[in-house]
């Protein structure tokens, strides 16, 4: 199991992730954005948060296009796994690898907050430590979360179970309080056609470890260990 995880000029997150990775038994290492190719091997990319070139045009359009891309774009045609967490997230949008667009949040201002998600499929290489319905806390921590998309997209992502996690209550239920960013249909995270590529905006890697304050976010990691263990 080998995974990468690309650094960006702004990215800030890579530790981070380097750290919940190596709980879950997934070797890893920190590739610079201006590698033309990944490591031989690399069965996992990740795309940390942070704050790529600073977020200048949109956040995520300059690191999009990075000479790394190429090579990511070729690892999701092979129906390699990608994770891309807050900014990396906003990266795969304007990659083209996930639909939709990542806005400023409702009201816009940076919310800096723990929230809780709803798990919206265990279907999912990502997911499958989690039953459907269960709700878990992770930190948040963006000005330009606010998922949007177009009336046909979210017809898609419902009807082919492609959304991962919805903002929620701790019960579990969606209402207008817990979608903070005021994202459509409270989205939080989503799936690509092939279900291998995962945005999400809240940071489960920061929820990995006791001394962190919890281990909510871990199933995401165990989940990707036990789907690189299997392939």
């Amino acid at each position: 199991m080998q995974a990468v995880i690309l650094l960006f000029p702004g990215t800030n997150r890579e530790r981070d992730m380097a750290q919940a990775l190596s709980r879950a038994g997934i070797a890893n290492r920190i590739l610079f954005h201006t590698e033309a190719s990944l490591p031989r091997g690399t069965d996992l990319v990740v795309m940390a948060g942070g704050f790529s070139y600073g977020d200048y045009l949109r956040c995520g359009a300059m690191a999009a296009r990075s000479p790394v891309m190429a090579a990511v774009r070729a690892h999701a045609a092979r129906g390699g796994l990608i994770l891309g967490v807050c900014n990396g997230f906003q990266i795969l949008t304007e990659a083209g690898l996930l639909p939709g667009a990542l806005l400023r949040n409702a009201g816009l201002r940076f919310l800096s907050m723990d929230c809780h998600l709803r798990v919206e499929t265990s279907d999912s290489p990502f997911t499958r430590r989690w039953n459907r319905g269960a709700v878990f806390r992770a930190p948040m921590a963006h000005g330009d979360g606010n998922y949007f998309c177009d009336d046909a997209t979210l017809a898609a992502l419902r009807a082919e179970d492609r959304i991962a996690f919805r903002y929620a209550t701790p019960d579990g239920a969606l209402t207008e309080a817990a979608n903070r960013n005021g994202s459509r249909d409270a989205i939080a995270g989503i799936l690509s056609a092939n279900r291998r590529i995962l945005g999400l905006m809240p940071h489960p890697e920061d929820m990995t470890d006791p001394l962190q304050g919890g281990t909510d976010g871990l199933p995401l990691f165990l989940s990707l260990a036990d789907a690189l263990a299997s392939a």
